[in-house]
């Protein structure tokens, strides 16, 4: 079997992963593409959406798919750093010994529900984890499993007793997808499904199974990094940054992190779309969920009700799209 044969069925079976979840999550197509562009470039992604918009069945039902593990944390203000990464415990049976004990994040899909419920201290102990890909615990380093993907949530109505995240934790995060309540079809087929018994705790009963495994995700990696990318799209992607960073409603442009951020998301999508090179669509594809969440608009453009999607969208339309 060829290179591209065997890319070409990776990239099947990745696919085949929304259909599964399909199975069990109504109309949040957007947000699995997200998760999958993450799970390809090795990124986190942080979901934003009124409750009950299926978040936590969306990561359940993905990790189903993928046939890999998954765990849920839910923060709360009272949450150490420790229970999450993990910590040192006296084990009895071993005479006494400190020994470590791995924390939830020791998984393939972690859902952080509300991280903007617990404070800074513990957001940013998870968030270390996220970039290094490894916890620290009395001098030894241990690895995270691979792939290894963090998909936190936040409430975006509802900010008394949180602790928002500051725009430098905010820009570790590859991609912010927003999980908006579903059209009136959709609900009422979300409806239809509950009347029929659908149970969201049970995903693997609604016929979910998994379509892909560890090692697809893996393949699909290494694949994602051999897509090419023109000196004219570079250009276009840092031209963009450039002109997030020259709006007067903007406080806060895109960094080069930020920039670096969309082509990595941009090569995954086009090669989840099948080509083995960057189109200026592909970068206005990923650009709102790679940037938005990393601009800051200035006090007195908030008052006047600027939206930031609305200015990431102007600073696009001024760049020439290369030809």
């Amino acid at each position: 079997m060829t290179q591209t044969t065997h890319e070409a069925g990776v990239r099947e079976r990745l696919l085949a992963v929304r259909q599964e979840v399909a199975k069990a999550v109504v109309g949040q197509d957007a947000a699995v593409s997200g998760l999958l562009v993450a799970l390809l470039c090795g990124g986190h992604v942080l979901m934003e959406g009124v409750p009950g918009t299926a978040k936590t069945l969306l990561v359940r039902t993905l990790a189903q798919s993928l046939d890999v593990q998954t765990r849920r944390v839910q923060f709360t203000p009272d949450l150490m750093p420790g229970d999450i990464t993990g910590s040192l415990v006296i084990d009895a049976a071993g005479g006494g010994e400190l020994s470590f004990r791995e924390g939830p994040i020791f998984t393939n899909l972690l859902l952080a529900d509300e991280i903007n419920r617990t404070p800074p201290k513990t957001q940013s102990a998870l968030l270390e984890a996220m970039e290094e890909g490894q916890v620290s615990a009395d001098g030894v380093t241990r690895p995270l499993p691979r792939p290894f993907l963090v998909a936190a949530t936040q409430n975006p109505v509802e900010f008394e007793g949180t602790y928002p995240l500051p725009e430098a934790q905010l820009d570790r995060f590859l991609l912010k997808v927003v999980l908006p309540v579903p059209p009136r079809e959709d609900e009422i087929t979300i409806l239809t499904r509950h009347a029929e018994g659908f149970d969201p705790r049970d995903v693997a009963g609604a016929g979910v199974r998994p379509v892909a495994g560890a090692a697809d995700v893996e393949a699909g990696q290494a694949a994602v990094k051999q897509v090419q990318v023109s000196p004219e799209v570079a250009s276009y992607i840092v031209d963009i940054a450039r002109a997030t960073r020259q709006s007067p409603s903007l406080s806060l442009g895109v960094s080069p992190r930020g920039a670096t951020a969309l082509l990595r998301a941009a090569r995954a999508w086009a090669w989840l779309s099948g080509r083995d090179f960057v189109t200026p669509d592909d970068v206005k594809a990923l650009a709102q969920a790679s940037l938005a969440h990393r601009l800051g608009v200035r006090a007195e453009a908030e008052l006047e009700g600027v939206d930031v999607a609305q200015v990431l969208a102007s600073a696009i339309a001024s760049v020439p799209v290369p030809r």
